[in-house]
């Protein structure tokens, strides 16, 4: 096992399938064609480790995927990339996720992924979260952090630890879980980063300072919601600003969140205050958006 990396990300290994601008044939022969299509590694764990490893950051990647075409992709490009792979459990009986990307000429983006995003028997190991200086839960809410029992032992492992803890969220797939399911260890997360829309899903409010109190009342520290375009909202009860996006030429939107979290996590490891984390984060999403691809 790698010693004391400074930055731990665990979340979804995912292989998206991206097609950009596709439309319909104008010869009229039912066939639709693209811009592009490519593969490219995703997942928000995959997204931020990715990001983090070039900034220079130590960072393991603790993630699950089967032995298959697509987990030898994402086993050998981590590598590649300079992140810890002793974190990534490959296992026989699971299918790698895949998913299908489509990117709208504007960089607006939908998506399809299946049940093997489940990730069915994976159970991350809470010995593979300490050492660290910070731990991110890149996926928060979805496989393997969307059943409350295995999510609360790898908050805690973390906790006891000593890392900083960061929280991506994520609206649910195939399993539901509420904030209201991790009441206990929602008090050890320092700062969490939903966006507009999954802030509002998990809190029912309906306005960013509701939001912000919402989960501040259940113990979280500090709140980043994430605006998009319009930048992003930040409030450690006390403290509240918010920050604009860049104005940069969007060609793909998508992994823009997990750059944000990604930027932000190198400022606080970096020990950058809470403004100065958000303003790196507004500035990876930033450069994320102008290619193709999460990362």
């Amino acid at each position: 096992m790698t010693k004391h990396p400074q930055i731990i990300c665990i979340g979804q290994a995912v292989v998206d399938c991206i097609t950009r601008g596709a439309e319909a044939d104008p010869l009229g022969l039912g066939k639709t064609r693209a811009d592009s299509i490519t593969l490219n590694l995703g997942g928000d764990a995959v997204n931020e480790s990715f990001a983090l490893a070039s900034k220079g950051r130590s960072v393991r990647l603790v993630c699950a995927v089967g032995d298959d075409i697509a987990g030898h992709f994402v086993v050998n490009e981590a590598s590649r990339r300079g992140v810890a792979t002793d974190g990534i459990s490959v296992i026989p009986d699971l299918v790698t996720p895949v998913a299908n990307m489509f990117v709208k000429k504007d960089g607006s983006r939908s998506s399809v992924s299946s049940t093997a995003a489940m990730l069915p028997g994976y159970r991350p190991d809470p010995h593979l979260l300490e050492g660290a200086a910070v731990v991110s839960f890149a996926s928060l809410f979805r496989a393997p952090l969307d059943q409350p029992e295995i999510l609360a032992d790898l908050i805690r492992a973390a906790h006891h630890s000593g890392a900083m803890i960061c929280a991506d969220t994520k609206l649910p797939t195939f399993r539901k879980l509420t904030l209201e399911d991790l009441q206990n260890v929602l008090p050890l997360i320092d700062y969490i980063f939903p966006n507009e829309e999954e802030a509002a899903y998990y809190t029912g409010e309906n306005d960013l300072h509701s939001m912000a109190a919402a989960f501040h009342r259940r113990g979280v520290r500090h709140v980043v919601i994430k605006r998009g375009a319009e930048g992003c909202f930040a409030s450690d009860g006390s403290d509240v600003f918010a920050l604009p996006a860049r104005q940069v030429p969007v060609v793909d939107t998508t992994g823009a969140g997990d750059s944000f979290a990604a930027g932000f996590i190198d400022a606080l490891a970096g020990g950058g205050s809470f403004r100065d984390c958000a303003e790196a984060g507004i500035q990876t999403a930033a450069e994320c958006v102008q290619h193709l691809g999460g990362v």
